[in-house]
């Protein structure tokens, strides 16, 4: 008996360092390409854009938050109530997210796509991917937004929170 409550306890140590271990990569994920050379402020400036809308999305802020869409995406919707509705009903979790960790800028056929981890308000993770284009004033805007179930049962989420 003793020897199993002793194998019990391993896996349970086994198991909380490997999530500390997971959480050590997250945070390397998160936090190195930030840290690096110079995409730093184009990867601060895409974050921002993302952050500033889903802000405005959690304040029911049609008209800001379909200020940061594309001109493309705006011709699509045509009116912030309708960009307000459909992301009220199709993507809760980038409209209510509990947590927000913002992963690695990539690109992706020639654009730049930014990640992001969202809890969503039923507590299931995704990652949604904004495509993102630059305007001529140099200013960035959301492109759309495709939402990917995150792999796993269970998202630690924290560093890189809204």
């Amino acid at each position: 008996m003793l020897g199993f409550i002793s194998l019990l306890g391993n896996r349970r140590f086994f198991r909380a360092a490997q999530r500390i271990f997971l959480i050590y990569l997250l945070v390397l994920n998160v936090a190195g390409p930030a840290l690096s050379g110079p995409e730093h402020d184009l990867r601060r400036s895409v974050i921002s854009v993302i952050k500033s809308q889903i802000e405005a999305f959690q304040r029911d802020d049609g008209n800001k938050a379909f200020s940061f869409a594309s001109p493309d995406v705006q011709d699509q919707f045509g009116t912030p109530d309708a960009y307000l509705l459909k992301f009220s009903s199709a993507y809760k979790a980038v409209y209510r997210p509990q947590s927000v960790t913002f992963l690695n800028l990539a690109a992706s056929r020639g654009r730049l796509v930014q990640r992001v981890l969202l809890l969503g308000p039923d507590g299931n993770a995704v990652v949604a991917l904004f495509p993102m284009v630059q305007m001529d004033d140099g200013s960035w805007r959301v492109d759309g937004c495709v939402l990917v179930p995150a792999t796993g049962k269970q998202a630690d989420i924290g560093a890189g929170q809204v």
